[in-house]
């Protein structure tokens, strides 16, 4: 009996099919699964990471409620075209303080996992009042409002306190500090040296928008400018044993 023959006595009884169709979901699961119990960990560990600043994590904040997820995704994919077009590959480590994570594959705009950097503050601002101005082509809304909503950080110190409970590592002194920090990253006037002791040296501290006080344009931009930034992918080597 040939192996097209053997496959039609599968096709034809139901029961077979579903014990064979059974059994390779099993297997298939088992290898996909039993591996992991043996990880200490499955995201691999990278200098440089690190949890939001409260206002790039107000940022982000702005970000999920406008709904920019809609038409951006975040996360590279290892194929010749993306890596080209977009930079390194994602890592898993870069999504471990995203709660949710921005991972997708709807693109009506660019993939923003490495848009840090990329643009100017200016450039940014532009955007955000009237995207048609630098990109023709888009068919994104504008969202000038955003410069003319001020905020004060007032609750941000319970939002960090939210995501600690889920795991991002922010410390009593980062919660205790939370508003003063929010407010010291867009004044490049302030005293911001406990800023950088808490989150790092790689920390943008600047007026984004360009404006007095500190707007949700100011936050959404420190976040953006910051995606994509914390891995020194230079100096980066995958981990070969995983």
């Amino acid at each position: 009996m040939s192996i097209l023959q053997k496959h039609a006595v599968l096709e034809k009884n139901v029961t077979l099919l579903a014990i064979f169709a059974f059994l390779v979901v099993t297997i298939g699961g088992l290898v996909q699964i039993v591996p992991l119990f043996y990880l200490e960990n499955t995201i691999e560990d990278v200098e440089g990471m690190r949890p939001y600043t409260p206002l790039e994590l107000a940022g982000r904040e702005v970000y999920l409620r406008e709904g920019c997820y809609v038409c951006h995704s975040q996360m590279i994919r290892p194929m010749r075209d993306e890596v080209e077009r977009y930079g390194h590959y994602s890592l898993a480590v870069e999504s471990k303080y995203d709660h949710p994570f921005q991972w997708g594959s709807k693109r009506t705009g660019p993939d923003l996992a490495r848009v840090g950097g990329r643009y100017s503050d200016e450039w940014h601002v532009d955007h955000l009042r009237n995207p048609q101005s630098v990109v023709p082509e888009s068919v994104m809304p504008k969202y000038g409002f955003l410069e003319a909503k001020l905020i004060e950080g007032t609750y941000i110190g319970d939002l960090m306190s939210t995501n600690r409970m889920v795991g991002v590592p922010y410390s009593d002194e980062m919660i205790e500090a939370a508003q003063a920090d929010f407010l010291a990253q867009a004044d490049p006037d302030s005293d911001y040296d406990g800023l950088l002791e808490r989150y790092g040296e790689n920390v943008n501290v600047r007026n984004f928008d360009g404006a007095p006080g500190v707007s949700e344009a100011d936050a959404l931009i420190a976040y953006l400018q910051m995606l994509g930034t914390l891995v020194d992918f230079s100096t980066f080597t995958p981990d070969a044993s995983r």
